[in-house]
């Protein structure tokens, strides 16, 4: 592996962690029970797991669109007592927000459950009331969002090079430029970008951004809570956020056509889509959605040699869906979703209503059961698409291609199905690499330290939820357990769970695109 800046950020930040352990072990006071040993144990084996290989000697090229914006992350309940939004006492889901009544409902719809959500607000003078609000409020952090910046920020750390597609303003481009190239997040406060965090040197891997010039960046409002976070009678079951955004530029995918020109000569080794949850109820006229998207899936399926990963996000539009099922998953090689996105795809596959919102904790067997219905459904719709023919999963005429990686992100573990025999490797280390990047990121650390960090995966789970299956213990020396069914291999690996939370915002982003790096 290239000895370039994002090898050094994971062999430091690995032995860095490593120490932490050894530290935490040395000064344990007599009274702590076993159940840090256990939690040392695990931390240790998933860091030899994740450091257990590397990637190839050449640098992974990694595409990845649409769009971006600026994330001014504060306190959700601080934010609505500043705006002096009181409890409400119907809690009810809205697909959007257009008064301050609605935001009430939605949030405390999400926030009691601790689930992830995103909402469009319409109405603009609310908006700007929650903005300039988060600017008075004097922990606010204002940080380079999206999801493509965020995954082309952890894809470059680890080392790879970065092509990004994106709109964004001549201040804004800039300081992502040095993002995706290894440097640390840029935080600002208020207005401007200011209070550049130090980064170390950029490396070699200075990628382009294709994309328009806009004059100021879409700011999205980050809600975060923490665990037991409590809002009038609600109280929260896990740490989480809710977003709410007015973005005008990105449901247009307005980089897509410079973004389209510059892969032509940058070839890459994957391309990463997602973000396109803002165009979720999202005012368009008639057919212009459709035709976005259509556009997009031609993109996608113009290089059929290179992997597609698409990153779902939270969708409540059923219009939209069918579009994304119609014209652009079938033209991914790979999904990446949370718990609550999950259940929500595989219901509209099998012809029902979308699941706005499901169980933020599911049992392990559960999601298992849920990714192989996933799993066989988009493979038998390719199948359907390409009945009559004998073309193989890569012919340039064949329609779409076959889902091959499956990766599901959860508090508690990590999941993922890979087909056997595909161009996806290192499953077992990189479902380690996803699960410690989930508490690197949520902690804001890239040293682990197991003192804030808890397990809350059960000490066994079964495989399935159907009778008599088989039970797999998690066993500390090894915490990742990897079996082969039918044509897949499946992988399962516990979190540490943050117990000090910096941030949930992008956490699924950074995991995503952690989990990727080793499998290029």
């Amino acid at each position: 592996m290239e000895q370039g800046s994002g090898f050094s950020f994971m062999k430091y930040g690995t032995a860095a962690s490593l120490a932490m352990v050894l530290l935490a072990y040395w000064f344990r006071s007599p009274g702590e029970s076993g159940l840090d040993n256990r939690l040392d144990t695990v931390l240790s084996s998933l860091l030899r797991a994740e450091s257990k290989v590397g990637m190839n000697n050449a640098r992974p090229r990694v595409a990845i669109g649409l769009g971006g914006c600026v994330d001014v992350i504060v306190d959700g309940v601080t934010l609505l007592n500043k705006i002096g939004l009181p409890p409400t006492g119907q809690p009810l889901h809205h697909d959007y927000i257009e008064n301050a009544d609605q935001l009430a409902q939605s949030f405390a719809y999400f926030f009691a459950p601790g689930a992830a959500s995103e909402r469009f607000v319409i109405n603009d003078t609310l908006f700007s009331q929650l903005v300039e609000a988060s600017r008075e409020l004097p922990d606010n952090r204002w940080a380079i969002g999206g999801n493509a910046p965020v995954m082309a920020g952890r894809m470059a750390t680890e080392g790879c090079d970065v092509l990004l597609g994106g709109s964004f303003s001549p201040d804004f481009a800039d300081i992502l430029s040095q993002h995706i190239t290894g440097t640390h997040t840029q935080y600002m406060r208020n207005t401007s970008l200011l209070d550049a965090i130090p980064h170390p040197p950029p490396s070699p891997s200075v990628s382009p951004v294709a994309g328009n010039v806009v004059e100021e960046p879409d700011i999205h409002l980050i809600l975060e809570y923490p665990s037991g976070a409590t809002w009038g009678q609600y109280t929260a079951r896990r740490a989480n956020r809710y977003i709410v955004h007015s973005d005008d530029h990105n449901p247009y995918l307005a980089s897509l056509q410079d973004f389209e020109v510059k892969l032509q000569d940058f070839h890459p080794d994957l391309l990463v889509v997602g973000g396109l949850q803002m165009m979720d109820s999202f005012p368009f006229q008639r057919g212009e959605r459709e035709a976005l998207l259509s556009r997009l899936g031609s993109l996608l399926s113009s290089s059929p040699r290179t992997g597609v990963h698409f990153e779902m996000a939270s969708f409540v539009d059923e219009g939209l869906m069918g579009d994304l099922l119609r014209l652009v998953l079938p033209h991914a090689d790979s999904l990446g979703m949370n718990e609550q996105e999950l259940p929500n795809l595989l219901s509209l596959l099998r012809g029902s209503n979308i699941t706005v919102l499901s169980d933020p904790n599911p049992r392990v067997a559960t999601v298992l059961d849920q990714m192989r219905a996933l799993y066989r459904l988009v493979n038998q719709r390719y199948r359907d698409a390409n009945e009559d023919s004998d073309m193989g999963a890569y012919a340039t005429s064949a329609k779409g291609r076959p889902l091959t990686r499956l990766h599901v992100h959860t508090l508690a573990f990590q999941a993922m199905i890979v087909t056997r025999g595909s161009q996806w490797k290192n499953t077992m280390s990189a479902v380690a690499k996803a699960s410690l990047t989930a508490n690197r990121h949520v902690c804001g650390s890239p040293d682990i330290d197991p003192s804030k960090a808890r397990l809350i995966m059960d000490e066994s789970f079964s495989v399935s939820s159907k009778e008599g299956s088989q039970r797999i213990p998690l066993e500390e020396t090894r915490p990742v357990s990897c079996w082969d069914e039918e044509d897949y291999e499946i992988c399962v690996a516990p979190v540490l769970v943050c117990t000090e939370v910096y941030q949930t915002a992008g956490g699924g982003d950074n995991i995503s695109a952690a989990g990727l790096v080793l499998q290029i």
